[in-house]
Order: structure tokens, then C-alpha cells, then sequence
């Protein structure tokens, strides 16, 4: 064999070699796996304004080789079009695979909220669940404009954030959110209820507002229909609702100090000059004292029919109420229950 031919079979054999380390590398980079996590899939959050280099800090604890992960991000151009959002990154995946769900894989949470007393414990709560900061929640939800043109005010605007589970986008901004809550709001106000709600001459709001108080005075689901037809009742005969749970509401308000705990409503705080003061006020309050449940909503709109217009906390069956007919009953029921909570040395 001449010379020539023996340099020319070793620069092909260089040359195959090469092209099979080629290929094996680019086989490496972008069919075999490349997960170094155990559990099924793993969450990747990304957030608005990230880097490639951010993207990388948040994909390292979940990949075997970053290099190869880098190499074929940038042949497909992942760098340049990096979008926030929530993605998820399967057990098995290839950095092919990885790259084409960074780039088109949000993939919506689940959130829930539920018996917040204002808008700003529902910014506090949305903000630890989602990216936008609790500031920019609140500002979309308290904004004049979207108010009134969804028909809310300031005092009754948490009434629109109906508590449930919602899917949502991890990187939903405040002004995206608050419109998806009022499509909420329409589509639980549903003719049914609108009836149930006209039928006791009551608006959505009113309605709300009167859940919110029965969703303080009691815990107990099965309870709510009957307390909720306790203040129908008043209503209807033009008592006021002398609820505590609004003298409580009132204290906090005058305070400005939601974070206090009050068990025990004393005869100073029944004096509090304030609309949610329902001793001094007439009718519901001008706004929720707190979010209810739609079990509460629904408890208000299916009230209990019954004769009874006074109730107080039952001492023998924690958590339910003893309920009367008349003021002499329910004052018996009641010095039962002032000699109990005396006797626990509850002063506030």
C-alpha cells in the first residue's frame, strides 16, 4: 500500500471517528434523557424580566448536564425568547423535550382564598400563591374606574372575589385576575340565585353582606340556613340585626387593627359610631365583614323558615346555638351562657 493511500485511510478513519463523536454528542444533547430528579415531574417558575442565566439557577438542581442543556437551548434560540410563567419538566425528558416546554409550556396553579376581611388580606394571600406582588393585587382591585364600571364601590368590592379553587397563571397580573373575578362573580349569580335573591328583596350585594355576617356567627355548614332565617326574620319586621360579629368588624375598622383578637363583644363597643354597627344601623352593612363561604351565600338564599329571632352559643353543644322565639326565652338562654363565659374568665 503507497503511502498516499495510507494518509488518506487514516484521515477518513479521523474523519468517521469524528463524525461518530459528532454524532454520539449530539445524540447525548438532545434524545437521552437528561432529568436528575426522582419524582414524576418537577415545577419550574420563571419569572417575568429572567435571563437565560436566571433560567439556568432554576433548572441546575433538576438536570444531569447543564452543557449539553445550554447547547441545544441555544441552537433553538431558547435565550432570546425566554417567557415567565410556571412549567413543568417531566421524569425522562431530553433537553429537547425541556426546551419546547420552557418555551410553550406555561401551565396554570390551582389558587384558593377564602373568609378574608378585606381586599388587602386577599392581595396578602393571592401574592404568596402567585408572582404579582400583594401591592400591584391590591391597586387593581381598589381601582375607581374598574369599580364602577363593574358596578362596585370600595366598601363592597371584596364581595366580587367569590371564595373557591380557581386555575390561574402563576404570572397573572392584578389586572387580569380582577377581570376573570368578575366573570366568576356573573356566572355564580346565575338565574337561580337571582330569584332566591329577588324573593327576598335583597340585591347580590345584600345578600353577600348578610352572608358574611353568618359566616362569623357560625362555623357549623349544617347551622347557617337557620341562623341566615334568624336575620331574614329580623329584617322582615324591621329589627335591626344586632350582630356581633359587625360591632367586632366596627371595633377593628375604628382601630385600624385587623390583627386583634376580640372573644367577647363588651357594651362600650356597642356604642361604636359606625355604618357596620348593626345596634345602631338599620339593615345589612354597607359591605362584607368578611368573605363567605358559598355555603353561607347559599345558606342566606335558602334560609331556614322558622319563627325564631334570637340565638345565642349553646355551652352544652360547642359550636351550635340555642335558638328563641321570644326576648324572655332568649335571655334565659343568655344568662346561661354569660355565667359560662364568666366562669372561663373570658374579659375580651
Amino acid at each position: 500500500m503507497s503511502k498516499l493511500k495510507k494518509i488518506l485511510l487514516a484521515v477518513v478513519f479521523i474523519g468517521l471517528v469524528g463524525m461518530a463523536a459528532f454524532a454520539y454528542f449530539v445524540y447525548t444533547s438532545v434524545f437521552v434523557s437528561n432529568t436528575a430528579f426522582n419524582n414524576e415531574e418537577a415545577h419550574v417558575y420563571i419569572a417575568t424580566g429572567s435571563r437565560f442565566s436566571d433560567v439556568n439557577d432554576e433548572l441546575e438542581p433538576l438536570l444531569k448536564n447543564m452543557i449539553s442543556f445550554e447547547a441545544v437551548a441555544n441552537r433553538k434560540g431558547y435565550p432570546a425568547n425566554i417567557k415567565p410563567g410556571h412549567y413543568i419538566i417531566k421524569k425522562g425528558m431530553n433537553n429537547n423535550d425541556i426546551v419546547n416546554a420552557l418555551r410553550s409550556g406555561n401551565t396554570p396553579i390551582k389558587i384558593k382564598f377564602n373568609n378574608q376581611e378585606r381586599l388587602e388580606n386577599l392581595a396578602g394571600q393571592l401574592a404568596k400563591q402567585m408572582e404579582t406582588d400583594s401591592l400591584s393585587f391590591l391597586e387593581a382591585m381598589t381601582d375607581s374606574a374598574f369599580l364602577e364600571n363593574a358596578g362596585f364601590n370600595a366598601g363592597n368590592a371584596l364581595s366580587m372575589y367569590i371564595p373557591n379553587t380557581y386555575e390561574v397563571y402563576w404570572n397573572e397580573t392584578g389586572e387580569k385576575f380582577r377581570e376573570r373575578m368578575l366573570k366568576e362573580y356573573t356566572a355564580f349569580w346565575n338565574q337561580g340565585r337571582l330569584d332566591k335573591a329577588k324573593s327576598l328583596n335583597m340585591t347580590e350585594d345584600e345578600v353577600i353582606s348578610l352572608a358574611a355576617i353568618v359566616q362569623k356567627e357560625t362555623a357549623k355548614v349544617d347551622e347557617r340556613p337557620r341562623v341566615a332565617g334568624v336575620y331574614v326574620n329580623r329584617i322582615e319586621k324591621g329589627m335591626p340585626l344586632q350582630a356581633d360579629p359587625t360591632v367586632i368588624y366596627a371595633k377593628k375598622l375604628a382601630d385600624n387593627d385587623f390583627e386583634q383578637v376580640i372573644k367577647r363583644v363588651l357594651y362600650r363597643d356597642l356604642e361604636i359610631d359606625s355604618p357596620y354597627n348593626t345596634y345602631k344601623n338599620a339593615g345589612v352593612p354597607p359591605g362584607p365583614i368578611t368573605m363567605p363561604d358559598i355555603s353561607s351565600i347559599d345558606a342566606v338564599l335558602n334560609r331556614e323558615k322558622h319563627d325564631y329571632f334570637y340565638f345565642v352559643a349553646d355551652v352544652n353543644n360547642f359550636g351550635y346555638h340555642k335558638f328563641a322565639k321570644t326576648l324572655a326565652q332568649h335571655n334565659r338562654n343568655r344568662q346561661e351562657y354569660v355565667r359560662w363565659i364568666n366562669s372561663q374568665g373570658v374579659n375580651r
